[in-house]
């Protein structure tokens, strides 16, 4: 009990990225409100929230949680990177409070009951779907003195009885009215603000739904795959947005795994243009589009283009191979006609990224490279993931068929492929450092504009150049190349130390002239003579507009404020050629004119940037680059006139 004498209820919840703004804990407050809302849990309850970064330690988390009191009830929010220091913590909490309660939740533990009390013995539930109608039934439980091992008539979970089997209760349906799940942001469950009453976290996480229609054989969405979509009311979602405009709230990350399904979501997406027109926030939307893209798709994406509302279109294809679509079951989506979609967001002059996995059964490295260079010569980043195992998949449970050999991570409970019936050990290991560097390259923006020139100018491919600067990094005598070889060393999955060599190209001057290094070196000598001028006017320009931080070069850019947000500012820089004109034309698969035009832009970059160039996440870093004041207007919906009128020098 706390000093009120209240039942203390701790909800801990641990984001993956080490970054100085937390991630939003969604889940746990989804949970805190649902208890709230009974009326005799908040009488008698006092619930809280614990919300960690990505490298806090398993002892900075104890020290934390049971250094002033210890609680009755302790409940995780489990996801694959934090389930080992979790079940650390359950088991030090079971020391101090032998009788205290120990809930696990998520889609990494959900119906894994068995192994998850045999590696943790001080776990006494596992929560197996949704938890809001869950959780205050439990709570009930511990309020009226039952013991763990007494928890028969309630649906949805699995505990150990008195004889120390493990018994699963009835599945609980899915809650079929959303609205019924409390607002952890309209009913304050969610602290938002920081003690200057900032927005605090990174980006705000929302869901307009859930449930996806698919049977992805990789995918767990949820644990609602396969299943009927259901929709939060429009009413709900619009003061929720509300909320975040009047905090001005940049990014609106979406958690559906089909936005732009529903006719729902065009009103979604209205209702954030109307918000922004009057608070002139949000400014972004970034989410997974539907894989069949509709109508409602297509209306939404034109909508949002003739508004300047910024996201990222997302083809989640994860391969291009009829074999391994197949084994995915995905042959039979629209998305695998993905080519006229992409021709189409690119004659809106719209931005497209794709998905691809390696390791999945039926794929050759000879296929995944064909795929990778079909897409690079079409999109503008492509995100590379390794193959992992999760829980209750169709991949997991036909492991043996397709001849999946595994390892459990290092630092996490994933499952990484290192092999199958289509893929050797020892050609995974030799795609390991291939999916490191088109990973930090390629997929977080170090390079961009680069690969639409070495497209559209040479017969140089992209997967092509990854590779050349993966072999020129282990022969340099650079001594800036160290440190990126230790950090590409080739670990579980072929991860590799993503973050450290993201933030060395971002923040370290002596990385980024080692990228030019082996730019002037190995790659320029094989670009055709009449081109190469060029081409080192798009690589310069690449490196020019990358995230203005702390450690960037001076002079200092001028500090401004604009009605979208406050940006760094280069004014009048002179370019040779005309190198935005000529990358929107090879984009759009026309000739550029090559010759020289000298041209002078003025170059904004968003502030903020120090903390997202030491994150792993391209869609949150693409909003920093550095944007012409054409670029900078259209993303923000507004004229030339209202955008001069609204820019101020800030001191």
């Amino acid at each position: 009990m706390d000093a009120s004498g209240k039942l203390s209820v701790v909800l801990v919840q641990q984001g993956v990225w080490d970054s100085e703004l937390e991630s939003m804990p969604l889940a746990s407050g989804y949970l805190k409100a649902s208890a709230l809302a009974d009326e005799r849990l908040n009488r008698e309850t006092a619930v809280s929230i614990r919300n960690y970064r990505g490298r806090v330690t398993t002892s900075g988390m104890a020290n934390d949680l049971f250094g002033d009191a210890v609680p009755d009830v302790l409940a995780f929010s489990v996801c694959g990177w934090n389930f080992r220091q979790f079940g650390a913590l359950a088991e030090t909490f079971k020391q101090l409070n032998p009788q205290g309660w120990v809930i696990f939740g998520g889609t990494h533990v959900a119906h894994q009951g068995e192994r998850t009390f045999r590696m943790f013995p001080a776990v006494d539930v596992v929560v197996d779907g949704e938890g809001e109608f869950v959780f205050p039934e439990l709570l009930h439980a511990v309020l009226g003195r039952r013991q763990p091992d007494d928890l028969g008539d309630l649906a949805g979970l699995t505990y150990r009885d008195r004889q120390g089997s493990v018994v699963s209760t009835d599945a609980r349906p899915r809650i079929t009215n959303l609205d019924d799940v409390p607002s952890p942001f309209l009913t304050g469950a969610i602290e938002l603000t920081d003690g200057n009453g900032r927005f605090r976290y990174d980006v705000a996480l929302m869901e307009t739904n859930r449930g996806c229609p698919y049977k992805c054989a990789f995918c767990y969405w949820g644990g609602a795959t396969g299943q009927k979509v259901r929709a939060f009311s429009r009413e709900r979602l619009r003061a929720e947005l509300e909320v975040f405009a009047k905090l001005e709230v940049h990014t609106i990350v979406l958690c559906d795994a089909n936005f732009g399904m529903l006719p729902g979501d065009e009103q979604f997406v209205e209702d954030v243009i109307e918000l922004r027109e009057r608070y002139g926030f949000p400014r972004a939307i970034e989410a997974s589009w539907a894989k069949n893209k509709s109508k409602t798709f297509f209306r939404i994406v034109r909508r949002m283009k003739e508004t300047g509302m910024r996201s990222s279109f997302t083809l989640a294809l994860q391969t291009l191979d009829d074999d391994a679509l197949d084994l995915m079951n995905r042959r039979n989506m629209k998305v695998n006609d993905w080519e006229e979609l992409v021709a189409w967001l690119a004659a809106e002059g719209l931005d497209c990224y794709a998905e691809l996995i390696w390791g999945a059964p039926g794929e050759t490295i000879e296929s995944f490279m064909a795929g990778y260079d079909r897409l690079s010569a079409k999109v503008s980043r492509i995100a590379c993931y390794p193959m992992l195992l999760l829980p209750n998949t169709d991949y997991t449970e036909k492991k043996e068929l397709h001849g999946l050999v595994t390892v459990r991570g290092d630092n996490d409970d994933f499952e990484y492929v290192l092999a199958n019936r289509s893929v050797s050990f020892a050609q995974n290991q030799k795609m390991a450092r291939f999916l490191y560097w088109a990973r930090v390259v390629a997929e977080m923006c170090v390079l961009r504009h680069t690969w639409v020139g070495l497209r559209g100018l040479t017969s140089i491919t992209q997967s092509e150049a990854l590779l050349d600067f993966d072999e020129w990094l282990l022969t340099t005598d650079n001594p800036a190349a160290e440190p990126l070889r230790v950090a590409a060393r080739p670990t579980i999955g072929g991860a590799g130390d993503l973050e450290t060599a993201i933030t060395l190209f971002y923040t370290d001057k002596a990385t980024k002239q080692l990228l030019r290094a082996w730019w002037t070196e190995s790659i320029l000598p094989r670009v055709p003579d009449g081109h190469r001028s060029l081409l080192q006017a798009i690589f310069d320009f690449d490196l020019l507009t990358q995230p203005v931080t702390a450690d960037s070069d001076d002079p200092r850019p001028q500090r401004v404020s604009v009605r979208c947000g406050e940006y760094y500012v280069l004014k009048e820089v002179k370019l040779r050629y005309d190198i935005p004109g000529i990358l929107g034309t090879l984009r759009r698969g026309e000739t550029p004119r090559l010759s020289p035009v000298p041209t002078v832009v003025d170059l904004y970059y968003r502030v903020g940037a120090d903390d997202v160039v030491r994150s792993t996440n391209h869609e949150t870093i693409i909003h920093f680059m550095g944007q012409t004041t054409e670029e900078v207007m259209a993303n923000a919906g507004v004229t030339s006139a209202d955008f001069t009128l609204n820019t101020e020098e800030v001191a």
